[in-house]
């Protein structure tokens, strides 16, 4: 029972960790260079049409509006960052939050490109890995790199985490 509300605890601090340095990468990347960040609103409007059973649309955007759909997308973006969290310590053991090292991470993170590219993308109307969208060579770089960041965020916070416990 000790080790399932361990591998909750640190799934859900590392997790959120990671995603709140993705979100201060796209905040910054923003700032600097102009680059628009995800809109949660219409991650919140994907997941407020799915219990209705639409779960793919020709444009998300074009979706009727669902009640609370930024708050539905941020919920569920941390959500799922802290579910990938849980599949690294999962693969790794949880003993990997003790002594984190960067290469496991940095899987995770590229890994959870499949999310984007083959679900969610799809989902929103803007194709396999963001084939219909006017730049998806772009839009392909920059999930690459807000995954890598998400992957580094992972073992950020696992050291932090780490340090903290020992």
């Amino acid at each position: 029972m000790q080790e399932a509300i361990e591998f909750v605890i640190y799934s859900s601090v590392i997790g959120i960790g990671a995603t709140a340095l993705a979100d201060v990468w796209g905040m910054g990347t923003k700032q600097m260079f102009g680059i628009p960040a995800v809109n949660w609103g219409m991650v919140g409007r994907w997941f407020g049409h799915m219990p209705a059973g639409r779960f793919v649309h020709e444009s998300i955007a074009k979706a009727a509006p669902v009640r609370g759909e930024l708050a539905i997308g941020w919920i569920a973006h941390y959500a799922i960052g802290i579910v990938f969290a849980g599949v690294l310590l999962a693969i790794w053991r949880p003993g990997w939050a003790y002594q984190p090292t960067l290469m496991p991470a940095l899987i995770i993170g590229w890994a959870t490109l499949a999310a984007p590219f083959f679900i969610m993308q799809p989902g929103l109307g803007l194709g396999i890995a963001a084939a219909k969208t006017p730049r998806p060579t772009v839009a392909r770089l920059r999930s690459l790199l807000n995954h890598t960041v998400f992957g580094l965020g992972l073992y950020l916070t696992a050291r932090a985490l780490a340090a903290l416990i020992t």
